[in-house]
């Protein structure tokens, strides 16, 4: 039986050779944390478009915000014989043996979006830090830095979560007059943010002046429960990554503010260094484009 299986296997890795050979294409496999995310979704069809321009073909599956079935999709690829991996990691430490595994079978792994413990070939992303201070800085400046916040967090234990919560408390650190009122996870879900929102509504009432989510998703969940409750008017919301429902909602004044996330430069840049390793080209280790905060007054250049 192992030797059927070995058979199999070498078998499979020939043709996978044979069909490198013949289409001359690199082959990069791709897995991402979740395409019911709208962001993550604008990052993989800006990689698929940059992959199209460059000839090159991509297998994107989708982790469904597990790191352990993204362990087992990165040893798929492995096994296919890829010539790269994109990932956009589910968890910080859980997806780690990912990296570890792709560079022990020599096959050089981009992180884009969202980091891991171990290093990856490259990472390209955004820095997620700079992203919630931005926002908590918004609020503090709303509230003449007195009032009390709610926080939306994202999926516990991801990159994006961990390290916008460290920059919303660098924030209200500065700010004595801030107070947390509660923090809990949606779970970058705009359903459970809702519920969440619905919830907090419930038993703190008009003690709330602003909302802090660390994604649109979560903050358009919020805004929701709180417009069906009358109290958005009172209540300052803001949250991350411009996607174009939460632009319009800017636009219309019921989001206070976004933060802006270049998906299409975090998709385009990982393809394109992914690109330039498989070609032995110099390459950046870490690019990091910037954040930009979207309100009323400068959202109509963030509309396509």
């Amino acid at each position: 039986m192992i030797k059927y299986l070995l058979s199999l296997f070498i078998l499979a890795a020939t043709l996978i050779s044979c069909n490198r050979s013949e289409n001359d294409k690199p082959v990069i496999g791709v897995t991402m944390l979740s395409m019911q995310n709208e962001f993550i979704v604008n990052v993989s069809d800006e990689m698929e478009k940059k992959a199209q321009e460059a000839g090159v073909e991509l297998i994107t599956v989708d982790a469904e915000r597990s790191a352990l079935k993204q362990i087992e999709q990165v040893e798929s690829f492995i096994a296919q014989g890829v010539d790269a991996i994109v990932m956009n990691p589910c968890e910080v430490e859980a997806s780690s043996p990912a990296v570890t595994k792709a560079q022990a079978a020599g096959i050089p792994i981009i992180n884009v979006n969202s980091e891991t413990a171990t290093q990856p070939t490259a990472f390209v992303g955004s820095d997620d830090v700079e992203s919630a201070r931005i926002a908590m800085k918004y609020i503090a400046d709303r509230l003449g830095g007195k009032g009390n916040v709610i926080m939306i967090h994202g999926y516990m234990g991801q990159a994006a979560q961990i390290k916008r919560e460290q920059g919303a408390r660098e924030i209200l650190k500065q700010y004595p007059g801030l107070k947390l009122l509660a923090s809990q996870t949606g779970e970058w879900d705009r359903a459970k943010s809702m519920s969440l929102m619905e919830n907090w509504i419930q038993s703190y009432g008009g003690q709330i002046n602003a909302v802090f989510a660390q994604n649109d998703e979560m903050g358009m969940g919020a805004l929701k429960a709180l417009t069906d409750a009358g109290l958005k008017d009172k209540i300052v919301v803001v949250s991350i990554d411009a996607i174009p429902d939460a632009l319009q909602a800017v636009q219309k004044g019921t989001l206070d503010a976004t933060v802006f996330q270049n998906a299409q430069q975090q998709g385009s840049q990982a393809i394109e260094t992914a690109l330039k390793i498989i070609n032995k080209q110099p390459y950046e280790k870490e690019i990091l484009v910037p954040f930009q905060l979207v309100t009323k007054e400068n959202v109509a250049e963030f509309m396509k």
